[in-house]
């Protein structure tokens, strides 16, 4: 059994029927998404801008 397998086995038995069908929904939209968007490189103005962003918000969460 391949680890994704065991981990939805463990999850299956702790949540609800509900809760584990949507569940199963997102994961496969991800799965979906990811495998037919191709990723752009990213400029480095947005790039810089995305971790001075990061790091910003991670310096207010340590005060």
């Amino acid at each position: 059994m391949n680890l994704e397998a065991q981990k939805t086995g463990n999850m299956k038995s702790s949540l609800s029927e509900e809760k584990f069908s949507c569940h199963e929904k997102t994961l496969k939209k991800e799965r979906d998404f990811s495998s037919k968007r191709e990723l752009e490189p990213m400029a480095q103005v947005e790039l810089n801008k995305r971790i001075d962003q990061s790091e910003s918000d991670f310096s207010k969460q340590s005060i």
